[in-house]
């Protein structure tokens, strides 16, 4: 065991955070801390790396434990250092040990001597024990699978902005190697491909890593183990976020039949001594029962920490069928390209989420969609009666800094009641007299939520989302994308959180090489065609086939099959029985493949209408019609994924034919 919490309590003032609770962290384990915002997730990592005293109970550490804490206030650091260097900083004791290496040196040069000579070899044995020969390559490989280019690694880390210095300061947290990673919103400040690659390095880390996200879909697949903060203790769960969703359902419905039949216990009881205290004959049994009552261990309510809200967009209008066109579209910021001659439309009822790496303009593209930026060349067409409602970090200016958090709110002109705006602001965290305080005085992420709030209640038809989720905690999230499902307008998101991703968008739009790639179809299908196409290109490569880059859009989540010419490659004479067999069987699994593939296709459409059924909340007044729209949907998702073994299987058998 690295580290154990027993018995512990812990307060702040009169509010008490932790009450007699106890948690056994061990060697190579895999552990997601959540709870809803202010029940004291950061706290408890401070608790575990001894900047915070317990009121009672027991700290232990192994001797030699050693802990890497990785947060959000580490971007305090000030240094003109290249950021390969404040990364190398990681490996403290082979810089230490180059220092004493350089300073011998410079002894010898002056004057020899045997005993330094014995010194010197076995300072470099120690130099190269402790990592001193790789440092400089680890640490940019670690850069550079964060996001950095090569020429990157010797600019100095005052010149990044606050995302980019963060990452640099995880590559150093990541380079200790620490026995123990705490790890508190290690995504917040990652694109896709930087969030992929910390995924794949954490999966072989050699220690125990306990991370604090609100991205669950980070938490599926980095961790095999829940710890709870709820009602000042620690629940644990054997299982990803996912099965810690459906195991906590369970646990509360438990808890709450157990305090329902205690309630009724107890209520019989005190209907027996009330009845019955004033009575000789029952008096004694009566101040038995009473005593009982008070040794009695009571059970209490499960407390819903999320109340049940939702959130609802408005739409004012109905647009017209376009709601935007992008013709031969240019832009660039010096010598980065960000679109170059691309074209694009949204049309009414997309659902958009604009996805890619940092830096390939996903944030730009929104800005022209708004009309807020204008293209180098090319024209932007906005369609009719397209009402925009654009969140982004640059609209925390337009807040009013010295109103009230409910009169800022006040402001869009909803016709919502005082209530209705308190409830909207409990969905983004704002809860009690949180909604009194000014503007000025809320941190970058209160502002965020705020100016999230009003975009909702702004009645648009086409909203433009850049980064909605970044200051939401998982239940906030959980009602935004309950809101978006049902919202009537169009929408184009940006967003690194791929739960949300897969939960809100019908397109897929990737910014590459200057254009827009544009994909039919949800997350998970446009993960799935990245892989088949990557396969496919590793297959061609493998017998020297060159393929240049497709320069038409993907329009749809179609499955094709491969069909490669080799060149002065030998065949069978055709005039043999072998190959008419061959050639026999090859037009058989052609033939089925194509058949089947017209099924898939003919489901996925089937389960796009269902989708945009289940999307339209008429649907929910009338419960027969829901429940068979439902039913159908659960069918044809079913059919599909018995279908998709049938399609590998054939996929495999036609590619041996290409071989």
């Amino acid at each position: 065991m690295l580290l154990s919490l027993n018995n512990v309590t812990f307060e702040f003032g009169a509010r008490k955070i932790l009450d007699n609770a106890s948690w056994h962290i061990y060697l190579n384990e895999r552990i997601g801390l959540i709870g809803p915002n202010g029940t004291g997730k950061s706290t408890l990592l401070k608790i575990l790396i001894g900047e915070y005293s317990v009121s009672s109970g027991q700290v232990n550490r192994s001797k030699t434990l050693s802990i890497g804490y990785f947060h959000q206030d580490l971007q305090s650091l000030d240094t003109s250092d290249s950021i390969q260097t404040v990364a190398m900083v990681a490996f403290e004791k082979a810089i230490a040990i180059g220092d004493q290496i350089r300073q011998l040196e410079i002894e010898l040069e002056k004057h020899e001597d045997e005993k330094k000579l014995h010194k010197l070899a076995d300072l470099h044995h120690d130099f190269e024990i402790a990592g001193g020969y790789e440092m400089e390559y680890k640490a940019a490989e670690v850069l550079e699978g964060l996001g950095f280019m090569t020429k990157d690694l010797t600019r100095s880390f005052n010149e990044f902005s606050g995302g980019w210095r963060m990452r640099v300061l995880l590559a150093k947290m990541i380079l200790q190697n620490p026995d123990i990673l705490l790890l508190d919103e290690p995504t917040n400040h990652l694109d896709l491909p930087s969030i992929e690659w910390i995924e794949r390095y954490l999966s072989n880390y050699p220690g125990t890593v306990i991370i604090v996200s609100h991205d669950r879909y980070f938490l599926d697949r980095m961790v095999d183990k829940i710890v709870e903060i709820s009602q000042q203790t620690l629940n644990h769960y054997s299982g990803d976020y996912s099965y810690y969703e459906q195991e906590k359902e369970i646990r509360s419905e438990m808890q709450q039949r157990e305090y329902e039949n205690q309630q009724d216990f107890i209520n019989q009881q005190e209907r027996f001594i009330d009845r019955f205290k004033a009575k000789a004959s029952k008096a004694k049994q009566a101040q038995s029962l009473v005593k009982k009552l008070d040794r009695l261990e009571r059970i209490e309510a499960p407390i819903v920490e999320t109340a049940k809200l939702r959130i609802r967009f408005e739409v004012g209008r109905t647009p017209g069928k376009t709601l935007t066109t992008f013709e031969d579209v240019s832009k660039r910021y010096g010598d980065i390209i960000i679109l170059d001659h691309a074209s694009a439309e949204v049309n009414r009822g997309d659902k958009i989420a604009l996805i890619g790496a940092n830096g390939k303009g996903k944030s730009t593209v929104l800005r022209l969609l708004s009309t807020t930026e204008k293209a180098d060349s090319g024209i932007v067409t906005p369609g009719h009666n397209a009402d925009i409602s654009f969140y982004a970090q640059h609209q925390l200016e337009a807040l009013s800094m010295d109103n009230d958090i409910i009169d800022e709110l006040k402001l869009c002109g909803s016709g919502k009641t005082e209530q209705e705006l308190r409830e909207l602001l409990g969905c983004f965290l704002f809860r009690g007299d949180d909604i009194y305080k000014k503007i000025r005085i809320l941190s970058g992420g209160e502002k965020a939520r705020v100016a999230l709030a009003k975009t909702i209640l702004g009645k648009g038809n086409y909203l433009l989302l850049d980064e909605p989720t970044n200051h939401l905690d998982l239940s906030s999230v959980n009602m935004l994308i309950a809101a978006l499902k049902v919202y009537d307008g169009t929408y184009v998101v940006v967003s690194h959180d791929r739960y949300f991703i897969q939960n809100t968008a019908n397109k897929i739009w990737e910014i590459e090489n200057g254009n827009i790639k544009q994909f039919d179809g949800t997350y998970a299908e446009w993960e799935e065609y990245k892989k088949r196409k990557e396969k496919e290109a590793q297959a061609n490569k493998s017998k020297g086939i060159v393929t240049e880059p497709a320069k038409e859009k993907i329009v749809e989540a179609k499955v094709e099959v491969p069909i490669a010419k080799v060149e002065n490659k030998e065949q069978p004479k055709n005039n043999t029985s072998e190959f008419k067999e061959k050639q026999k069987e090859e037009k058989r699994l052609r033939n089925k493949f194509a058949k089947l593939e017209e099924d898939i296709a003919a489901l996925n459409i089937e389960k796009k209408k269902c989708e945009d059924l289940l999307a339209d909340p008429e649907i929910y007044s009338n419960k027969s019609q829901f429940q068979t729209t439902e039913n159908n949907y659960k069918s044809v998702v079913l059919k599909i994924e018995l279908l998709k073994p049938e399609y590998e299987a054939l996929f495999e058998q036609l590619m041996e034919f290409e071989s």
